[in-house]
């Protein structure tokens, strides 16, 4: 599958109101929709799109606009087009609460998702606008069109010391015909986390843009972008300008609008907080130091009296993913180096049996839109998740592809030479999905809840085992993260699960330590390419590009696997002599060194960098991942830092993965709470 997409980059030319409105920019996210995935209910290809609006105060005074406002699009309300089934979701003022005061020269920003092609790319709609106390309406014309110039990834970096962001990148997609030059960027940002809907405009920056490439000419369809340092940025929302040149010089504007947050790669270990008996689990410092050789440094909990308030948090910390409230005892300096995000609302598209809707997802997330604190939303149906698309700041999915739930019908694949199963489904489609839940939020980064140890879900297809094998998690896993999340949380990791399955424990370790590795480039990086290898008509690889302005990751997944008979697992063969190609932006042309990347070191490649390309001769099987450096001193960097997490997974001096007498301590914790 192959997704075209994405935020809509708008000419500078702006639409002027007599009542001082201007229509400054217009991001557009069109809908996609998966031709790989199979349902057992027939999928609606009549695609839609998310827009969002960038609206100015031109006029010479502060503008109120009440949620009386009369605002229409094609002479219907949000709440019309929202019965109409039109619109999935909107925020627009008749959705809000408090009147927005919008000073001179602020900007504001408007936002809806519609469902189907009637609200699609290639589509417009008059936007009529009655302010108070104006004789008429003001018209804006929103043309919702497909962008030949977006920006595709902006990320927020900083110190490990501050929660606050000092910096930026951004990467930019240019599909035009012609060369782009990339010439400023400025931030608009509200006075204060209250005022957070009216935007107040920031310096241009132009000098301290470092450009990749340097002289910032993005050729037609390809990459480049910028790293930007900001300064301390508070949290909260945030409009993003960035101004272009087409190739006869003409001005393009590229916008984005999203919270501001320290983007830091989170390794969640799913519902951690188990009770033992009269103790929690994680009052077990057996069972942190578990989490902790994992690399795992998150969890679905709040607080837990007698860890969270003691020094057993501060030596195994676990950032809080739950519901945060009340929100004035979690939105606090203190608080806020502890918080992953707000992740409260489970599964909205099930709802327990009953949707909820994607307007009252948004609602459930208002209060927390002042705040600092980020939310996150499960989304679980690609079939439908467009429709909650753009609801969250941080949306992730969750998707497991042997003896789990699933939205999809598994035995409708048919992937093994007519062989139909029920107990598992391609692995594949897990980046299929991840490439999907990137694009329908862009440029907002996505995280993945990867398929880990589990107790239950037996009786799948005939299957006994109710866990992956190691490979098969190893698998799932890399198709997130090739596809460029920047967190993973493994489905579960509880006390029960782990013991399970112990033979997961050291693959999952194993994951955590290549993260952490390359967790840079994950953070800094942007997908920049991915492509399915066949060989003889059938799929053979995936390769996978993250790039940034450091170098790129590349990654090659096996899909020469078979769905073994008798076992009823996924099976992969020995390494294969291999010739991988792989694309990379033209800015990564000089590339000082290319080398091979695990947990257990890294080696040299036969590689040749060439024109965009590079070729790679090796023997691979399963997870292949390699480094293209730009600059010289990377292969010893993450040397260095492979050395130092194995150093810190051997100071807890505790491995129940590889220890059989630490597996019992594990054993006796967990049945000691059973008796």
């Amino acid at each position: 599958m192959q997704f075209v997409l994405f935020a809509l980059c708008l000419p500078f030319e702006t639409t002027l109101a007599e009542e001082g409105i201007s229509l400054e920019g217009v991001h557009v996210v069109p809908h996609v929709q998966s031709t790989e995935m199979r349902y057992g209910k027939k999928a609606d290809f009549s695609l839609g799109a998310r827009v969002e609006i960038f609206l100015r105060n031109t006029s010479k005074e502060t503008l109120t606009l009440p949620a009386s406002t009369e605002i229409r699009l094609r002479g219907q309300t949000p709440s019309e087009l929202l019965k109409a089934d039109e619109w999935a979701w909107h925020d627009l003022p008749s959705a809000w609460t408090d009147p927005l005061q919008l000073p001179q020269d602020a900007l504001t920003v408007w936002s809806w998702n519609g469902k189907r092609a009637p609200w699609g790319v290639g589509k417009q709609a008059e936007l009529t606008l009655t302010l108070p106390n104006a004789p008429q309406p003001s018209r804006l014309k929103v043309s919702i069109d497909k962008p030949d110039v977006w920006l595709s990834a902006v990320t927020f970096l900083g110190e490990d010391d501050s929660v606050q962001p000092s910096s930026m990148s951004f990467h930019v997609a240019n599909e035009s015909e012609g060369t782009v030059t990339l010439v400023a960027c400025r931030l608009w940002l509200p006075k204060s986390n209250a005022t957070w809907r009216a935007l107040v405009p920031q310096p241009w920056i132009r000098a301290e843009m470092i450009r990749f490439p340097q002289d910032g000419m993005i050729p037609a369809h390809e990459r480049g972008g910028a790293r930007v340092s900001t300064g301390p940025l508070p949290l909260t929302y945030a409009a993003l300008e960035v101004q272009l040149t087409d190739a006869e010089g003409q001005p393009i504007t590229a916008w984005s609008h999203q919270r501001i947050k320290r983007e830091v790669f989170d390794i969640s270990g799913g519902w951690v907080a188990d009770k033992l008996g009269k103790i929690n689990a994680l009052q077990a410092e057996p069972y942190l130091k578990t989490l902790r050789r994992m690399h795992v440094n998150a969890g679905m909990h709040q607080e837990v009296p007698g860890y969270s308030d003691s020094d057993l948090f501060e030596r195994y910390p676990l950032k809080y993913m739950n519901r945060l409230q009340p929100i004035i005892d979690y939105d606090t300096d203190v608080m806020l180096p502890r918080i992953h995000a707000v992740e409260f609302l489970g599964e909205p598209q099930y709802g327990g049996g009953t949707p909820v809707s994607p307007q009252d997802v948004w609602k459930a997330f208002t209060p927390y839109a002042p705040t600092r604190l980020p939310t996150s939303v499960t989304h679980s149906e690609e079939r439908i998740w467009r429709f909650y698309a753009g609801l969250s700041d941080y949306p992730h999915y969750d998707a497991y592809r042997v003896t789990a739930p699933a939205a999809d019908s598994w035995s409708r694949y048919d992937r093994w030479d007519g062989e139909l199963i029920r107990w598992g489904a391609p692995l594949e489609t897990i980046g299929e999905m991840s490439r999907s839940l990137r694009e329908l939020n862009r440029p907002r980064p996505v995280a993945y809840w990867s398929q880990g140890a589990h107790h239950g879900w037996r009786g799948y297809g005939g299957r006994e085992r109710s866990s992956p094998t190691p490979d098969e998690l190893r698998l799932q896993a890399y198709h997130g993260l090739s596809s460029r999340i920047t967190s993973l949380y493994w489905f579960n990791l509880s006390l029960r699960s782990i013991l399970a399955y112990p033979d997961l424990m050291d693959p999952i370790t194993r994951v955590g330590r290549e993260i952490r590795m390359l967790e840079d480039y994950y953070l800094e990086g942007d997908a920049t390419h991915h492509e399915r290898i066949l060989r003889d008509g059938k799929p053979d690889w995936d390769l996978d590009v993250i790039a940034g302005p450091r170098g790129a990751v590349l990654f090659a997944l096996d899909l020469n696997y078979r769905a073994d008979k008798q076992e009823r697992v996924f099976k992969f063969g020995a390494p294969r002599d291999t010739r991988f190609q792989f694309r990379i932006p033209t800015y990564l042309n000089a590339i000082d060194e290319v080398f091979r990347v695990d947990a257990d070191g890294l080696r040299n490649v036969d590689a040749t960098v060439n024109d965009g390309t590079i070729v790679i001769h090796d023997e691979a099987s399963r997870v292949a991942i390699y480094v293209a450096a730009a600059k010289p001193g990377e292969r010893t960097r993450i040397e260095t830092n492979r050395q130092a997490l194995i150093a810190a997974e051997n100071a807890l001096d505790f491995d129940p993965g590889g220890k059989e007498t630490d597996l019992q301590v594990l054993r006796k914790l967990h049945d000691s709470s059973t008796k």
